[in-house]
């Protein structure tokens, strides 16, 4: 089942066309704020909680939290509100007079006049896309030093609904409840750090005028049977070429991913100085020495494999713009599936040209950066202005890793699993290995979206026991176990 994403602009001009059909504004918010009410009772329930802060601020979102707690109020929790002065929104008027007429306790402020169980965060809506003052930072800092349980309503205050940065902090909830439809900035960017468990209110029905900007990537990607007659030639060769003198491990990280996702055969082509390295290792890659090879040996290298993953511990010196200039011309002209990391990735920035079709770059923000040519903090103030900005220049395919990992290939796609832990030295290259490897083996019968959620399962895997430690060298039966799953 598809899950779309949208953009906070595509959702408001919905939700006014629903308006302009002279549906009532005021009637939506009542719906809205009873579901939510509905989906929060048993919840609080379950862990008995009994008294419940609600934060309101200005807008309609605040509007959303006066009647929250009316509903709360009724299904019998203790309920206190704390509020700003209101804005002009006449629906905000009407839910703060209900409020009030159902005996619920408004104060002016947020200095909470005791420890609650549950804080609500009615503050800001969708709508914010502005740095926040230091007053509502203060706010917003005070609200998550409370103790108790954290749920937003629509999105966590302080969190462009767009690029999943904070405006420059924001509310950090256990549950965040999201009105209509999924934001992007739910998903990516630093949101997992803010949104906890995202449930959607979607009861506005769909009209033609709504377009995502984007599908969540599904967490449960399948893999075909392999049949009873297959042997190594029908699983695909798998070619890596990287491994400058000085860096030998990435290329085997990146082959030992390949064998693990199920490749056939794998070809490491290096230093010579690693070779022994790797053959201790993994005594079934197969070497060649990268400074033995003529043209023509590339060639013929390049005819007798189904896939290339190219730049891993290339480096970026004169050896290594050589080597990049020995071997990219003539993996472009190949119809090979054809991964691009890391300094092949620093080499196309610097002398660029239209990928092919079958490309799959997959740079982190700092390598984003240097191919936009931008900083990398304008790559991840904006992470999916920026991957269509990389496949508008280069073309091909992309992957901008990260929390939030944005896959763009004919669409855009957004990649949920994976864990912090994964933020260690060598993860790129074992990713690198498996699109390499299931290209091999699948081709056009796998998306690169699926590739890059099987390499984040296998570090949720890995990750059972705890985040902090976690190795990319360890990732290889960890890929072994969720490409068989």
């Amino acid at each position: 089942m598809r899950q779309p994403v949208y953009h906070s602009q595509d959702i408001q001009a919905w939700e006014q066309r629903w308006f302009g059909q002279q549906n009532s504004s005021y009637g939506l918010m009542k719906q809205v704020a009873w579901t939510i009410a509905q989906r929060l009772i048993p919840i609080f329930q379950n862990n008995d909680m009994q008294r419940i802060a609600i934060c309101c601020g200005q807008g309609n979102n605040a509007g959303d939290g006066y009647l929250v707690a009316k509903y709360l109020l009724q299904a019998g929790f203790g309920v206190d509100i704390y509020v700003v002065e209101l804005g002009s929104s006449l629906d905000l008027y009407q839910a703060e007079i209900e409020a009030r007429e159902a005996d619920l306790k408004i104060t002016s402020g947020f200095a909470f006049h005791s420890k609650y169980d549950v804080y609500i965060d009615a503050l800001f809506g969708i709508g914010l896309n502005r740095e926040l003052n230091d007053q509502w930072q203060t706010v917003i800092q005070n609200i998550n030093a409370q103790t108790g349980l954290k749920v937003a309503l629509d999105i966590p205050s302080g969190l462009n609904a767009n690029t999943g940065q904070p405006l420059p902090c924001a509310i950090k909830a256990d549950y965040t409840l999201t009105v209509f439809g999924l934001k992007a900035g739910l998903f990516t960017g630093q949101a997992k750090e803010f949104c906890g468990q995202i449930q959607v209110i979607d009861i506005l029905p769909i009209d033609q005028e709504l377009k995502p900007i984007a599908q969540l990537s599904s967490n449960k990607p399948s893999l075909p049977q392999r049949q009873a007659f297959g042997h190594k030639g029908s699983y695909g060769h798998v070619l890596i070429v990287g491994g400058h003198a000085e860096m030998g491990g990435a290329v085997m990280m990146a082959a030992e991913a390949a064998f693990h996702a199920g490749a056939g055969k794998v070809t490491v082509v290096c230093d010579a100085k690693h070779h022994t390295a790797i053959l201790a290792r993994a005594p079934n890659i197969m070497l060649r020495d990268i400074n033995a090879l003529s043209t023509a040996d590339i060639q013929a290298v390049i005819t007798h494999v189904d896939a290339v993953s190219f730049g891993m511990g290339l480096g970026r010196d004169d050896w290594a713009k050589q080597q990049f200039q020995n071997w990219f011309p003539l993996i472009q002209q190949s119809s090979l599936e054809t991964v691009l990391d890391a300094d092949a990735l620093w080499f196309l920035a610097i002398f660029p040209e239209p990928l092919k079709v079958n490309s799959y770059a997959t740079p982190h923000p700092g390598e984003a950066a240097k191919l936009l040519g931008i900083t990398t903090q304008e790559v991840e103030a904006d992470r999916i202005n920026a991957v269509h900005q990389l496949q508008k220049k280069y073309a091909g395919q992309w992957v901008l890793k990260g929390a939030g990992s944005l896959i763009l290939e004919d669409q855009l796609w957004i990649c949920t699993a994976g864990n912090a832990g994964m933020g260690t030295g060598g993860m790129g290259d074992v990713l690198a290995g498996m699109i390499a490897s299931l290209k091999a083996q699948f081709h056009q019968n796998i998306h690169l979206h699926e590739i890059v959620t099987l390499h984040a399962l296998a570090g949720d895997y890995l990750a059972q026991q705890g985040m902090r430690g976690l190795q990319a060298q360890d990732m290889a039966q960890a890929v072994y176990q969720v490409v068989n799953q």
